[in-house]
């Protein structure tokens, strides 16, 4: 049997003074241990100064948010949605599940139901599975059925793609790679929208599409308006959102995004006599209920722990850059509806994947920081339920 560690080895310091080059934001132990025993499973409901129905919203607008169940708006949405109705900028910083699409979907929804446009804005998310996810919560959103959407994402053909654009649309939500593509090919005018929206904005930049967003914005002659979110922001990359901003409201929801209260994570170590294949084996076998979200570093490591994991007679599938996209939502359908209960995936699944009562997040490494440790967690203690994640050291 495996057990929970709960100590800090004190080994850790020494090695910590040797190795400064690369994260400075590089992960501690004590940084995936928190236990909270003592805070009840129902977090802080937060209290809006707002509501939906005294937002200048237009009625059909309000029937439909009410009609999805959004009674109270989250902190993001209550802080953001006016001063993006009168047309500032913002940035803002919220955790995972917190309502950030609709915080900027809702704003943009009611221009164009007061005075329709096409390429109005140009939401831009660093993964497919997030553009979609944007694009559904849009298609919820719309009570009139002239307001249209494209999304323009790799993976699928670029006929797809050309299709999406074939009519004219209010929306284009994009991944950077497959966005520019149809720029260079003359399929997008970029000098025709007004709302620019990042979505995932530290996660574009880990991913390398800092260029794409520079050739994106520089090509946005007529861009009024930027809308900057993501779950957490590094000081490196203030200046850069200076340059993309004009006097921004900057908006953190939450009094600490780096923690949530509702997540029980802990270490599992590994014994000397044992490997860590098998110490996940037994740890998935001593804990059998619930579905699990389980992240490796690199594809070839997803595949072959699939691989190991079904000869266990674990329920497991797939998921990573390297597959199509039908074949990633066909792996996210079936681990959805707990078809399979073990996902293994790359990083692609930390961002944009919306899937309710995930029991466990397990990192079979360690992430190469926090931030990414942030957002990984973050897909289970969602929706005011507790979680649990664990890390494989």
């Amino acid at each position: 049997m495996h057990k929970v560690s709960s100590r800090v080895p004190q080994r850790s310091r020494t090695r910590s003074k040797r190795s400064n080059k690369k994260r400075p934001e590089r992960l501690g132990r004590h940084q995936l241990i928190s236990r909270p025993e003592a805070v009840t499973e129902v977090p802080e409901v937060y209290a809006p100064e707002n509501s939906f129905d005294v937002m200048p919203l237009t009625a059909k607008l309000k029937h439909t948010i009410q009609h999805k169940g959004y009674l109270h708006p989250t902190e993001i949405q209550d802080q953001a949605i006016l001063p993006i109705l009168e047309g500032r900028d913002i940035v803002g910083i919220a955790g995972t599940g917190t309502g950030k699409t609709a915080a900027f979907l809702i704003p943009i929804i009611q221009h164009l139901s007061t005075a329709p446009q096409w390429n109005k804005a140009l939401i831009v998310a660093p993964t497919r599975e997030l553009a979609n996810q944007i694009t559904e919560e849009f298609n919820s959103l719309v009570s009139q059925p002239r307001l249209f959407a494209a999304t323009l994402i790799g993976g699928v053909g670029i006929g797809k793609s050309v299709q999406a654009l074939s009519r004219k649309v209010n929306v284009v939500i994009a991944t950077p790679g497959r966005l520019m593509d149809m720029y260079n090919r003359g399929l997008v005018n970029l000098e025709t929208f007004e709302t620019l929206v990042l979505d995932e904005f530290d996660r574009m930049l880990d991913m390398g599409f800092l260029p794409d967003v520079k050739r994106i914005t520089s090509h946005m002659h007529n861009r009024k308006q930027t809308l900057l979110f993501s779950a957490t922001m590094n000081k490196d990359q203030e200046q850069l959102v200076e340059n993309l901003t004009h006097d921004p409201v900057r908006i953190k929801a939450g009094k600490d995004t780096h923690h949530t209260q509702a997540i029980h994570q802990d270490i599992l170590e590994v014994p000397e006599n044992s490997s860590r294949k098998q110490v996940l084996v037994d740890f998935l076998n001593q804990n059998p209920e619930g579905s699990v979200l389980l992240f490796c570093e690199t594809k070839r490591k997803v595949r072959n722990l699939c691989r190991d994991l079904t000869k266990e007679g674990v329920k497991a599938d797939m998921m990573h850059g390297d597959m199509s996209q039908s074949a990633r939502e066909k792996s996210l359908d079936k681990f959805r509806k707990k078809r399979i209960r073990v996902l293994v995936a790359t990083n692609v699944a930390a961002r944009g994947i919306d899937v309710d009562d995930i029991g466990m997040v397990i990192n079979y490494e360690v992430p190469t920081n926090y931030n990414e440790y942030v957002h990984r967690i973050g897909r289970t203690g969602r929706a005011g339920k507790t979680g649990r994640a664990i890390t494989i050291m």
